[in-house]
């Protein structure tokens, strides 16, 4: 399918750069057969008791780093790490560097006094190996004392990060370290909501998808059929795979918070919408014309032309139908992206 029917015009005063607050004060704009404009705080409202929201609890790292090439007073670069290909475990990671032109292999980049990396590989797209085993901390240790929250570039920052995104920029499920991104339909939700939901009587199982690059990396492609995903590692464990498929014997919908979710619901459903226990990698790549067959609604938010994420929608919710709700959105007034509004999307009959 041609990359280019998933573009579209989006002035740049609509792309959020703060979250609202309280978070769940959000707008929701529910997309069915017709389109209404609500709040996040009527989520409980629109589902029924015995429905069961699916959430994902993997949290973000402070992935981005400041530094210098071959020491303290060498060029200025800027890394972002993520594991996707890499060997976390013996210190070699995996990285976004900007700018990547000038970087050779063997070259040694200085971020703070005892945290420095040696460059095994320069990849494609500024992509490169980066091994930091011969420091005396851990790199997540590391980060946690020198890294800024990796937010994407539509988000306007200083160099040296903004306090408030290390709460903002992390939702309230949070508890896995992995992620280089936020799953961001979570970022709506706060423990008055939560209360909300559980009195409604509605159901909630967690899962772990580390968000990696794929979900920020522009489609370079014509045809979608020629893009590659990154892979990601995520695991559901047998009780949340046996506490989802109880609630859909039972009658209930499964309602996905975010498309990481639902991309790992899709990944390990068997044919009848059932959900396996899985641990491991998954690359999945969503596009009109995929059947689904685990998730009945998804929570997401708003996102950018020409996306992997912006296909996935269009592939649940129907291509015409997601058009017109984001042009919708746009003549309204939403805020969109990562720090913006939701959307309560009901499936298409067909992608």
């Amino acid at each position: 399918m041609l990359v280019s029917k998933f573009d579209f015009d989006l002035p740049a005063e609509l792309i959020a750069q703060t979250p609202a607050c309280p978070r769940d004060s959000a707008r929701l704009l529910h997309v069915d057969d017709t389109l209404s404009d609500l709040a996040v705080t009527d989520l409980p409202g629109l589902l029924a008791p015995g429905d069961i929201m699916v959430y994902n609890d993997t949290r973000v790292i402070r992935a981005r780093l400041q530094g210098r090439r071959g020491g303290p007073e060498g060029g200025r670069i800027e890394v972002t790490l993520h594991n996707d290909g890499a060997d976390v475990a013996n210190g070699v990671w995996r990285a976004f560097v900007r700018p990547a032109k000038k970087l050779k292999l063997g070259d040694v980049l200085h971020f703070a006094p005892g945290f420095e990396a040696r460059v095994t590989e320069h990849g494609d797209g500024g992509e490169a190996g980066l091994d930091f085993a011969n420091n005396e901390k851990t790199v997540m240790a590391a980060l946690a004392e020198h890294g800024v929250m990796p937010l994407p570039p539509y988000i306007k920052r200083p160099r040296e990060g903004v306090a408030a995104d290390q709460n903002d920029y992390q939702t309230v499920f949070a508890e896995h370290d992995g992620a280089v991104a936020a799953p961001t339909a979570g970022l709506h939700f706060t423990n008055r909501l939560l209360a909300a939901l559980t009195a409604r009587g509605v159901l909630l199982a967690r899962l772990t998808l580390h968000v990696g690059p794929g979900t920020f990396l522009p489609v370079r492609v014509d045809d979608t059929l020629d893009h590659a995903m990154h892979a990601e590692w995520g695991e559901i464990t047998d009780q949340a795979a046996e506490t989802i498929n109880r609630a859909r014997i039972a009658g209930g919908r499964v309602v996905a918070i975010g498309s990481t979710t639902l991309r790992l619901l899709e990944t390990t459903a068997d044919g009848d919408g059932f959900v396996e226990p899985f641990r491991g990698e998954t690359d999945i790549f969503i596009t009109p014309g995929h059947r689904f067959k685990s998730v009945d609604r998804m929570l997401t938010n708003f996102h950018l032309p020409k996306s992997t994420l912006f296909m996935l929608v269009a592939a649940f919710a129907g291509l015409e139908r997601i058009k017109a709700a984001y042009q919708h959105a746009k003549r309204k007034g939403y805020r969109f992206y990562s720090y913006g509004d939701a959307c309560l999307l009901e499936a298409a009959e067909s992608g």
